[in-house]
């Protein structure tokens, strides 16, 4: 039995849906990388409204990717694709709630590992990611499209929670991490090899998230 029959779909049928899509949504992915871009912007110049409209970007390419990718277009080939879809409009409505409307998100360069890893992170899902996929042979339209599909997404997601400060709540890592797993499987299941990141993420970013929390929470014990 080949691998891909584990999937109620093909990788030809994946290809042409992801295909589809991207033609649908022209010019969405230009604003989306402006957007990813700004986004990278404001850790260096900070107006007041920064940490908002990083956190608002965030929500965006979450509630995008939920009801335009996974409701609009993947559900054509896989009806798991409506509860992705629920996660994926769920975590943007957290990110806009507690970044947005209640600003409690912040946002900083800062050093040590978890501002490296997080570097890492973001420079693959804006720059590497797309470049990887055309270097296997992914090229545009049938290639995941950084801020507008759920795998660079989510990668870009928690390179920017690595730069967030303490406290941040550890509900906004769960979900981006459950689809470290489901997404960075289909990876090897689809044979996208840009994708193959997105399953040690999780692992690498959560962790590291909850050690900052900790040592943050284990500081201000002290004074």
């Amino acid at each position: 039995m080949e691998i891909h029959s584990m999937l109620p779909f093909t990788r030809d049928q994946f290809l042409a849906n992801l295909a589809a899509y991207n033609e649908d949504i022209w010019p969405a992915q230009l604003a989306a990388f402006g957007l990813g871009l700004l986004a990278v912007a404001m850790l260096f110049w900070r107006p007041r409204m920064a940490d908002r409209l990083i956190a608002g970007t965030l929500a965006i390419m979450w509630l995008w990717t939920g009801v335009g990718y996974h409701w609009l277009h993947f559900a054509e080939i896989n009806k798991a694709a409506l509860i992705f879809g629920g996660l994926f409009v769920a975590q943007g409505a957290m990110l806009a709630s507690v970044g947005v409307v209640r600003n409690e998100l912040r946002f900083g360069l800062g050093s040590g590992p978890a501002a490296s890893v997080g570097i890492g992170l973001v420079a693959y899902a804006v720059v590497l990611y797309p470049l990887l996929g055309i270097w296997t042979g992914h090229a545009y339209p049938q290639m995941p499209v950084f801020g507008v599909t759920p795998c660079p997404v989510t990668i870009f997601t928690f390179g920017f929670f690595l730069f967030a400060k303490p406290p941040m709540s550890r509900w906004l890592l769960a979900i981006p991490f459950i689809w470290s797993l489901i997404g960075g499987s289909a990876a090897f299941l689809l044979g996208v090899p840009q994708d193959w990141l997105l399953l040690v993420s999780g692992f690498v970013a959560v962790p590291l998230v909850i050690a900052c929390r900790s040592d943050a929470n284990l500081e201000g014990s002290r004074s």
